[in-house]
């Protein structure tokens, strides 16, 4: 489905309630793994596979027309560092418009070449459970409602 398209009825659906929007969305659970990283990906969406997760273990998603895309992993921490520590050693760039850090998790988020990136991690026992999510910094308001469904899925 064209981007555009699927954000139409994607509006249009989550008025009608969540049953509708989520069969329009094709919403789908991703496991990385037995016990490891897992979150609901919009398939309609995500429609495309875009090939193994560049650090850790996981999948890479892309939309059709490529200006969006997702990937879900889970990252070695054998060395038990805190979502604080982890960010930290990740060397994230400047600019972090969000920036959320607890014991359990950290999300962070901001704009660069006119897109906004999107990371949360979850601490779990010897890793960190990622997604990272791409998409034009113009449509921001559209991806809202996906990227929270998207992050609050991860496991």
């Amino acid at each position: 489905m064209h981007t555009g398209a699927w954000f139409v009825a994607a509006a249009v659906l989550l008025g009608a309630g969540p049953a509708a929007a989520q069969s329009a969305l094709n919403w789908q659970r991703y496991n990385v793994g037995a016990n490891s990283a897992a979150a609901d990906v919009p398939r309609a969406v995500f429609s495309e596979d875009a090939g193994p997760a560049q650090d850790g273990t996981g999948r890479r998603f892309a939309s059709a027309d490529g200006r969006a895309d997702l990937t879900v992993q889970s990252i070695d921490n054998t060395r038990g560092l805190s979502p604080a520590a982890f960010l930290a050693e990740r060397n994230p760039p400047p600019g972090i418009i969000y920036r959320r850090v607890t014991p359990r998790f950290f999300a962070v988020s901001s704009i660069r070449d006119g897109r906004v990136w999107y990371n949360r991690c979850n601490r779990v026992p010897g890793a960190m459970n990622c997604v990272l999510i791409n998409y034009p910094a113009a449509e921001k308001r559209k991806w809202d409602a996906i990227v929270t469904r998207i992050s609050r899925s991860l496991r």
